[in-house]
Formats: structure tokens, C-alpha cells, sequence
């Protein structure tokens, strides 16, 4: 299986910049019986999603739960939420979307779970807003594979376009 982490402020253009840059990615996994997972969010779970639907890649929508039943999703992320169900399974993870520490808590265990992560990550180090570097870091740390995509011309709001990361590969 493959996750995706990345910063959560990617900006429009890059978001569909991103869509058209994952789908070839995501094509060559689901030729080979894989899988993707994300955690339900805007943004770039949501390009991930359309881009493994077009790919043919099976998908693997992460929903959060208290006690096994599907907790709520937070308001900014239940559009993006509906359109991520379209996914040929739903796995749920006890975690609090309003709870900066358990979203995080969330995402280290899907990294855990998974052969590989897709970071969409400029090379920025750990903000204490956003944990892709954390989360880069972790899944290497546990042996996972991460693939770093950050294409020409991408941004987010955190700031100026930062320069592709020397090694795409772990």
C-alpha cells in the first residue's frame, strides 16, 4: 500500500498541478495489485483520490472513530470527506480530527501500515504547524520507502516555492 503526506496549504494551482503528476505515479502501482490510503481531508487527500480513481489504483479512505463507530469529520473536510468515499474501502482509525496530536498520532500508524509514502513535501524542516517533515522522518525511521514529489512551480501558503529536495528516493 501507498500513503500520501503533505502539506496541508498546498495552494489551487498546485493541487492541480499535482493531480496530473500523480496519476502516471499511480498507475504503475495499481499495474502491480497495490493500493492507496489516505486520511479524509481537503486539499491534497482529495487530488490524491481523483488521481488514483482516474490511475485504477483501489483506494483506502481513512475515517476517524471513538470506540469502532465512525466519529464526525471536521466541518472544513466533510465535502472532501463525501467525494473520498467514492473508495473502494474505508478503514477506521481511532483518532480526533479537532486534535492536532491525535491527526498526527493517525497518520504515523497509516505510515506503519504501509510499504511506501508519497510525500508532497518543498524539503521545509518541521514547523510545529506542519508535519510533513515529521512524518518524512518518521516513516524512515520505521524502514518505510518515501518517494518526495515536489513538482516545478509548486507552492504553499507557508511561503515562497522552495527548491526540489536533493533525493527523490529513501
Amino acid at each position: 500500500m501507498i500513503a500520501v503526506v503533505g502539506h496541508p496549504d498546498l495552494t489551487v494551482p498546485t493541487l492541480a498541478l499535482l493531480e496530473e503528476e500523480l496519476r502516471p505515479r499511480l498507475a504503475d502501482r495499481a499495474r502491480t495489485g497495490r493500493a492507496g490510503l489516505v486520511r479524509a481531508g481537503k486539499g491534497l487527500p482529495v487530488v490524491f483520490g481523483r488521481a488514483a480513481r482516474k490511475a485504477g489504483l483501489a483506494l483506502v479512505t481513512v475515517l476517524p472513530s471513538r470506540r469502532g463507530v465512525p466519529g464526525s469529520v471536521a466541518e472544513p473536510d466533510r465535502k472532501a470527506a463525501g467525494e473520498l468515499l467514492l473508495s473502494q474501502m474505508v478503514r477506521l482509525v481511532e483518532y480526533d480530527p479537532g486534535e492536532r496530536a491525535s491527526c498526527i498520532g493517525a497518520d504515523e500508524a497509516l505510515v506503519r501500515s504501509c510499504a511506501r509514502v508519497l510525500a508532497i513535501w518543498d524539503g521545509s524542516p518541521f514547523n510545529g504547524r506542519d508535519a510533513t517533515a515529521h512524518l518524512v522522518a518518521y516513516a524512515r525511521s520505521h524502514g518505510v520507502d518515501v518517494e518526495v514529489l515536489w513538482p516545478r512551480g509548486a507552492e504553499h501558503r507557508a511561503g515562497p516555492p522552495h527548491r526540489r529536495p536533493r533525493s527523490s528516493l529513501r
